[in-house]
């Protein structure tokens, strides 16, 4: 278990309150005391929580338009990074997008025992019906293209629509692949946790006509 001398936020170099770091520090504890009955992340990552969830999640933060008023994260499982985004962003009203009841329930209680709130959402994403968000992350759920099959109607919706997914070392086939069906803009950002990782940010959003 991570050392809780430790700072989640100094350790992502991310500015925010000592109260913001103290709800981390429990949303952590909560996660080692859940993963004992149900299975919330990878067993493998949990010695290393600090890092592989809540730093990974915080490094988003930054990323964020100054201007986002509501975000939606997908396939949120453990909350990685919704609900941290949640705890660290409170004036971002964020919903968070989970077919697991099991682990909506860990999400309802860490929203509930961090004062955090946070809208959990027990659905299958394609089955969602919800207006159109400023921003959608999504963290290791599927690959680019068919994040932004899921996104397309918002993104129609909303031109303004911010995408961003942490994505592993296939990132640029990723990229690639997604151009054949897709029109979008996209940034890349290393990531602070991985050599092999790094942050897409997409926007304009658009289906690609054919041949186009």
């Amino acid at each position: 278990m991570v050392n809780h001398s430790d700072s989640y936020l100094a350790a992502a170099h991310v500015n925010v309150s000592r109260e913001t770091d103290a709800k981390l520090h429990s949303y952590d504890a909560m996660l080692h005391k859940w993963q004992k009955a149900v299975n919330i992340v990878s067993p493998s990552t949990l010695n290393d929580s600090l890092n592989r969830h809540f730093v990974d999640s915080l490094q988003i933060l930054p990323l964020l338009p100054k201007d986002t008023k509501t975000l939606y994260d997908l396939g949120s499982g453990g909350g990685f990074p919704g609900m941290v985004l949640a705890i660290a962003a409170p004036d971002v009203e964020v919903s968070l997008i989970e077919s697991d009841r099991k682990k909506c329930s860990f999400l309802s209680s860490v929203s509930r025992e961090t004062k955090s709130p946070a809208t959990v959402v027990n659905a299958r994403i394609e089955a969602i019906d919800l207006p159109a968000p400023d921003v959608v992350t999504a963290r290791a759920l599927a690959d680019l293209s068919l994040l932004l099959s899921w996104c397309l109607k918002w993104a129609e919706e909303n031109p303004d629509l911010v995408l961003i997914f942490p994505k592993g070392r296939n990132a640029a086939q990723e990229i690639a692949e997604a151009k054949e069906k897709y029109s979008f803009e996209y940034q890349e950002t290393a990531s602070k946790t991985s050599d092999e990782s790094a942050i897409i940010i997409v926007h304009k959003l658009c289906a690609r006509l054919p041949n186009a």
